[in-house]
């Protein structure tokens, strides 16, 4: 069960995008600066230099970006802070690929870059420093809103504070305070009473697990839900796994299994700060 991302990257995924889109970038630049282009081993090679270059130069300005978050947060001033940045990372930027192509052109040739590089080269990757900056921008706001509809559903679903649950003809409601959790027992959904009752749900646990509010729930492995009260501890084990353990209560085992890959998430949800 995913909770509200605490500590997430304000501009994910940029780091999956930048990887994808740089090349492309690289092969247009190639497009508007060569009228004549033909395919050859040195294409190739400058091509990966240019690319190279163009992550390079990328990761000095998400840096930068990091670094003013943290010196000057956008709630001190969105324009100023604006302002500051597309400033500030299209000079780091160029400084890095024309810092990085004069080496490379010296490594190469035994002489400095061209003029051309700083009248034509230069002023067309600019232009890409913008684009980077507005899809930083853009992809900041999203994720911003983003979050607040996760807190909005997280609200929603605690507001319900309860889940309904069968004994015999009976329907009851439990708040959330009152379940250890729940549990699959063969083709059957429970919820597991603090008790230590068990009472038979209508739903799968797939299903049930988008409703429960993360802040109270998790979803253990593909047996167990459990809640946050009833959880004491957990202990390392085997290849990245660890073990969880749970408070004395019937039905429920004092130690549960939890894989390698939900180990992370259920550490952060464990221990949020």
């Amino acid at each position: 069960m995913q909770n509200i991302k605490e500590a997430r990257n304000p501009y994910h995924p940029d780091v999956a995008i930048f990887l994808t889109i740089i090349p492309l970038i690289s092969a247009f630049n190639y497009y508007l600066t060569y009228s004549n282009i033909q395919l050859s081993w040195f294409l190739l090679l400058t091509f990966i230099i240019d690319t190279a270059q163009g992550y390079l130069a990328w990761w000095g300005v998400r840096s930068f970006i990091f670094y003013l978050d943290r010196r000057i947060p956008h709630e001190s001033g969105v324009r100023f802070r604006l302002i500051i940045q597309v400033f500030t990372t299209l000079v780091i930027g160029l400084v890095i690929i024309a810092v990085l192509t004069e080496i490379t052109s010296l490594i190469a040739k035994g002489e400095m870059a061209p003029l051309s590089f700083y009248t034509v080269d230069l002023f067309i990757i600019s232009i890409w420093f913008f684009v980077i900056n507005g899809i930083y921008i853009g992809l900041r706001y999203f994720n911003l809103w983003k979050t607040s509809e996760e807190r909005r559903l997280e609200e929603m679903k605690l507001k319900s504070n309860g889940v309904m649950v069968k004994q015999g003809k009976q329907e009851l409601r439990f708040t959330f305070e009152e379940l250890a959790g729940f549990c699959v027992e063969g083709e059957y959904s429970l919820a597991v009473h603090n008790s230590g009752k068990k009472y038979y749900l209508d739903q799968s646990l797939d299903k049930l697990e988008k409703t429960l509010p993360s802040t109270l729930f998790f979803r253990l492995n593909r047996q167990f839900i459990l809640h946050r009260e009833r959880i004491t501890g957990f202990k390392r084990a085997d290849n990245g796994k660890i073990i969880v353990q749970a408070g004395p209560m019937e039905n429920v085992p004092s130690e549960i299994l939890v894989s390698r890959t939900k180990a992370p998430a259920f550490k952060r949800w464990f221990r949020p700060d």
